[in-house]
């Protein structure tokens, strides 16, 4: 059964929760609102915008254009709800969630050598589709220790990755025991990438990428010469 949610203008809420309320009730999830909506619904609220940022710090999903590129800069996306937050113990932000100083955000920037740590673009290069140049941000990463238990960690990402990656998770302990199955002369060429934090791939891995992009019919044209030239 379905249970019906208080109303956002109920003023015995904070502000948060009667953004959150709004949210759910008068625009809906999946759709757009404007700034100018959102102020004109409470007028008496002179930092709303934050407001909603904040409901972000509990797994609610509010797109901007930073994350949506169809979006006009006045917009955003109500993407998804996340927790009740009008039900009693709901409203408090998570420790883990309490926002980044200037400081903290370059020291991680500079530790990702300013590159995304998901598709290794770097700060205003182009995707190469003719759309925004992409833009750096420091995101949460859920990474699972050898211990079997998780920890939050932040790593840089660039704004389209973020959008399909909010649920990632990286795998520590999956990556360790790899290394521990190395041979030592493949563990000599891994650690010849750390040091460069760099790998170039080969010819060969540069045409495999090229073959997986090309269309059903292409790749089968590809098949056809391979095969042609192998007899």
């Amino acid at each position: 059964m379905q249970v019906a949610v208080p109303s956002w203008l109920d003023k015995s809420f904070g502000s948060k929760v009667r953004a959150g309320l709004w949210l759910v009730s008068e625009v809906g999830e999946g759709n757009i609102f404007t700034k100018g909506q959102l102020r004109a619904a409470f007028p008496e609220v002179a930092q709303i915008d934050r407001r909603v940022r904040d409901l972000r710090d509990h797994d609610w999903q509010i797109d901007t254009r930073r994350e949506d590129e169809s979006l006009h800069l006045d917009e955003q996306r109500f993407v998804k709800k996340g927790a009740d937050i009008w039900l009693p113990g709901q409203s408090k932000s998570p420790k883990e969630k309490s926002g980044l100083t200037a400081a903290q955000r370059t020291r991680v920037f500079v530790a990702d050598s300013f590159l995304c740590r998901s598709c290794g673009i770097g700060a205003g290069e182009s995707f190469g589709d003719g759309g925004q140049d992409s833009q750096l941000d420091v995101a949460r990463r859920q990474v699972r220790m050898p211990d079997g238990t998780s920890e939050i960690q932040l790593v840089t990402e660039c704004n389209r990755c973020r959008v399909g990656g909010r649920q990632r998770q990286a795998d520590l302990a999956g990556v360790l025991g790899s290394i521990e199955r190395l041979t030592p002369l493949e563990r000599s060429v891994f650690l010849g990438w750390l040091k460069a934090d760099h790998r170039d791939p080969s010819p060969l891995e540069r045409l495999w990428g090229e073959y997986r992009t090309l269309p059903d019919l292409a790749r089968e044209a590809v098949r056809d010469a391979v095969h042609g030239t192998a007899k």
